[in-house]
């Protein structure tokens, strides 16, 4: 995972209002991300978020917990910035480290995210990414995970093109549409679905489940 374009000022600027227009139902699964961690985490439980740039989830989360603990790490500093500002009085009990997943805090954590982040990840990195949260976790604790997860095949530009009109509205020309699907498909580490759950699997993760799918985007619980 790197800074990629989160260390673009205008990227950087629009990016709340990005993953609510591009993640069908959003906010649905930020609730289920919630309770999820909710059925183990305990009243004055800590929480990593891996990817942790612009503080949506994280915000979401210290709204509704006011006894869990967050060490948020983003290798954007300007997307850490941004999430300060998100946070705004939630940042009290929220820990913001520049870096990586190698470079947070060693824990043990009672829980996990990572969302709308690995599919940034070079898939060579992420068995090595997914390790790293495992063993900052306690055991059996679990890791909430949502990204873009893509059928292979000749399915996989026809998903793609789906997930771009949705984000940009039905109207949008096909050439349009096209071209930024090629896009994603060229800059993106796109995995199938079926390689996303191997990857935990490989990473030590277990009782993998997929908790949300919609599009191109999937959302996977593990344990470590």
């Amino acid at each position: 995972m790197t800074a990629g374009p989160f260390s673009d000022p205008a990227a950087v600027a629009s990016y709340v209002e990005g993953p609510p227009r591009a993640v069908p139902g959003f906010a649905a699964a930020h609730a289920l991300v919630d309770g999820l961690l909710a059925e183990t985490v305990p009243d004055d439980g800590r929480v990593l978020v891996v990817g942790a740039g612009g503080g949506l989830e994280l915000a979401h989360l210290a709204a509704r917990h006011d006894g869990w603990r967050f060490d948020g790490v983003d290798p954007s500093a300007a997307m850490l910035r941004l999430a300060r500002t998100t946070l705004g009085p939630l940042a009290s009990r929220i820990e913001l480290h520049e870096g990586y997943a190698a470079d947070a805090p060693e824990g043990p954590f009672d829980g996990a995210t990572c969302l709308l982040t690995l599919h940034f990840v070079p898939v060579a990195d992420r068995v090595p990414t997914l390790r790293e949260i495992r063993r900052r976790l306690r055991p059996g604790a679990p890791l909430l995970t949502l990204h873009h997860s893509v059928p292979g095949g000749d399915a996989r530009r026809t998903w793609l093109e789906r997930s771009v009109r949705f984000a940009t509205g039905p109207g949008a020309p096909a050439e349009q549409v096209a071209r930024s699907a090629a896009t994603m498909d060229e800059r993106l580490a796109l995995c199938t679905p079926e390689e996303d759950e191997r990857l935990l699997r490989d990473a030590g993760f277990t009782r993998v489940a997929q908790y949300f799918g919609a599009l191109t985007f999937r959302g996977w619980i593990a344990h470590a």
